[in-house]
């Protein structure tokens, strides 16, 4: 299986790197700390190179011993998974469903840089998630270029235009999740041409197409919302880097065509799936912005940093988005987030651990629909924007799966495919 593939070759790389990273720092945390950084330095190197040689010889998955908050939810979790397995042995590497385990990896990536401070708050995938934007300046400049042109005149734009509009950039935020560091295995996956110019040879690649859904929630919405109430749209982020600018210019574009009010946005908390976005790369992306020497470039960063004062715009994290549930338990294990999403217009899904997390990662028929795959889950209307890496999907149309299938044994996994698949939660 793809995540069989994942476990052995993948993680492994990806640890690699992680220890190769740390490696590299050295001098600087000898430079900002002395002795105590290096040592620290050594702890975490050994800490990870344990935790690679477990991986790899298929070792039981070990409770964690930190102290951090969401330890006793983990162990928790582990308890739950050990059930499961109905006695078949412990819970392992290769022996255990492949979400948990990966969410495993990242969280004692995490680990072993919290437990040894003074480098606890080093983000190992920082430098990464950097060059992904840097490398992907030529469509940053693209995508902002064109939507300081679009805001000139946004006021005149009739409904037909703003729906075309708005379908552009849901489709530019789509395949902007295509740059993804953890598929990769953190080699380079920057965007480099304008993502406007191709997605009209994109559309077929869109398996699952519920744009028309959105737009009408949204219209709707601003209908029936006299001056009393807001329409709040929330974006639960995936990538850092040129998909993360393309979440925001969505984003803006919400606001400026009064489709929407205010929008949350919601990051990780920690360090996670290599290239996800933290609240570090959310403001560190917008200061960037702000001062790049292209007059749209700065236009965007100056007016969204304005946004997040003028409130907006909010960013927010919990601790839930970095736990191995699925979406359907969020209601019992983080009731306070699950009450904050019912609050919002519509739920934007980025990405494919997103996806992963809404459908429970099974191995559905293509043909279940994507609201019973949601298990219960339906805070509010909802909608997954999504390449496909993985090896789960629903909501098709009957044969059509296995149709692609015939031709393109990988169609699940190569992120070729996409899916705007939407959810009235009703």
């Amino acid at each position: 299986s793809f995540a069989y593939f994942t476990v052995k070759d993948r993680l492994p790389q990806i640890l690699t790197r992680v220890i190769d990273t740390l490696h590299r720092h050295k001098n600087e945390f000898f430079e900002e700390h002395g002795e105590k950084g290096v040592e620290a330095e050594k702890r975490a190197i050994s800490f990870l190179s344990k935790l690679r040689n477990e991986l790899q010889t298929d070792k039981p998955v070990t409770p964690l011993e930190d102290e951090l908050p969401d330890a006793a939810l983990w162990n928790q979790y582990l308890d739950y998974q050990r059930n499961l397995s109905n006695g078949n042995g412990e819970p392992s590497w290769f022996q255990s469903p492949w979400l948990y385990v990966e969410c495993y990896l990242y969280r004692r990536i995490h680990a072993a840089l919290a437990q040894n401070p003074p480098i606890d708050n080093f983000d190992v995938f920082k430098e990464g998630k950097a060059q992904n934007f840097f490398e992907s300046q030529e469509a940053v400049i693209a995508l902002c270029t064109y939507f300081q042109e679009l805001l000139k005149n946004i006021k005149d734009l009739e409904e037909k235009q703003l729906q075309e509009e708005l379908f552009k950039l849901l489709q530019v935020s789509l395949w902007g999740n295509k740059c993804d560091l953890s598929f990769s295995a953190g080699e380079d996956s920057s965007q480099k041409s304008s993502p406007l110019q191709s997605l009209e040879n994109m559309i077929p690649y869109i398996l699952v197409n519920d744009m028309e859904n959105l737009w009408s929630l949204l219209v709707n919405s601003k209908k029936r919302n006299t001056e009393k109430s807001n329409v709040r749209v929330d974006i639960i982020l995936d990538n850092a880097g040129f998909e993360l600018v393309s979440d925001l210019v969505l984003a803006d574009f919400l606001l400026s065509s009064k489709l929407a009010d205010e929008v949350h946005f919601h990051g990780k908390s920690i360090p996670w799936y290599v290239s996800d976005t933290t609240k570090h790369d959310f403001n560190w992306t917008i200061k960037q912005l702000q001062s790049a020497n292209h007059m749209w470039m700065s236009r965007c960063g100056i007016n969204w940093e304005g946004n997040l004062k003028k409130g907006v715009w909010v960013y927010r994290d919990h601790m839930f988005w970095t736990l191995p549930h699925d979406f359907s338990s969020m209601a019992e294990v983080a009731p306070d987030l699950y009450a904050d999403l019912q609050k919002s217009n519509l739920l934007l899904f980025k990405g494919d651990l997103n996806y992963r997390k809404l459908t429970g990662d099974r191995k559905w028929e293509y043909t279940v629909p994507f609201h019973q795959a949601l298990n219960k889950f339906h805070p509010a209307p909802l909608c997954s924007l999504r390449t496909l890496k993985s090896d789960t999907q629903v909501g098709l149309k009957p044969g059509q799966g296995e149709q692609i299938q015939a031709s393109e044994p990988e169609w699940m996994v190569s992120g070729k495919y996409g899916v705007v698949q939407f959810d009235a939660a009703l």
